[in-house]
């Protein structure tokens, strides 16, 4: 892929750096996969031209930052926005339309699944930032859980495959598919817990409201 190649080579040259630079660049809509500059990062970090674990704490912070400074722009500006030609060439009005459609079926959740939505990432932190639907620090909180969750493994495929440009491609289209299960299955694990949890409040709640019923009664003569 010659993107790809392109970008390790600029990584390679230029380090932790270059990597933050472009993606917080990527957060603005400019047409670089974000997938494929993480993974960049992991090769060079496989070639020895870096530390992996440093690599991933790079790329979160990049990924973070790019979207924090789109979701600030909605909210500092707010419509005004839109005023700017590469904002509105960015969030036109049919994806305007079907970022709020979405806000509409998934709520402030959108925070966290828009991470896994190319092409819409963007324009729906820019949305949120603009409506006001939700605070920058549930934003926030909501986009970096699931930043923890992609980014590294973009960076470890990336580290894993440097030696092996064909296996890395291979998985490289797979990984979509993997992080999205791997994302299916945290929330599904984390709608289980909150689910026993308020079944078990619900119960302790029952037996409380039986035992004050009984304390209540009047004794028998």
């Amino acid at each position: 892929m010659e993107l790809l190649n392109t970008l390790v080579g600029f990584f390679t040259e230029n380090g932790y750096l270059a990597v933050l630079i472009v993606l917080m660049i990527c957060g603005f809509g400019l047409p670089i996969p974000e997938d494929i500059t993480l993974v960049a990062g992991g090769v060079i970090a496989g070639l020895g031209y870096a530390n992996v674990h440093v690599m991933c704490v790079v790329g979160i912070v990049g990924v973070l930052s790019g979207d924090s400074i789109m979701f600030m722009i909605g909210r500092v500006f707010g419509e005004r926005a839109l005023r700017l030609r590469w904002v509105a060439y960015l969030l036109t009005p049919r994806r305007y339309a079907m970022v709020q459609a979405k806000f509409s079926r998934y709520g402030n959740r959108l925070m966290f699944v828009a991470r896994f939505l190319p092409g819409l990432r963007s324009p729906i932190f820019l949305t949120a930032g603009m409506t006001g639907r939700v605070s920058f620090l549930r934003f926030f909180l909501l986009d970096g859980f699931a930043a923890l969750i992609s980014v590294p493994i973009w960076v470890y495929l990336g580290h894993y495959g440097a030696q092996n440009h064909e296996w890395l491609l291979t998985w490289l289209g797979r990984s979509k598919v993997i992080v999205f299960g791997v994302a299916a299955a945290i929330i599904a694990l984390i709608v289980r817990y909150f689910w026993r949890r308020s079944a078990r409040l619900r119960s302790l709640m029952h037996i409380r409201e039986k035992r004050r019923r009984r304390s209540a009664r009047p004794p028998q003569s």
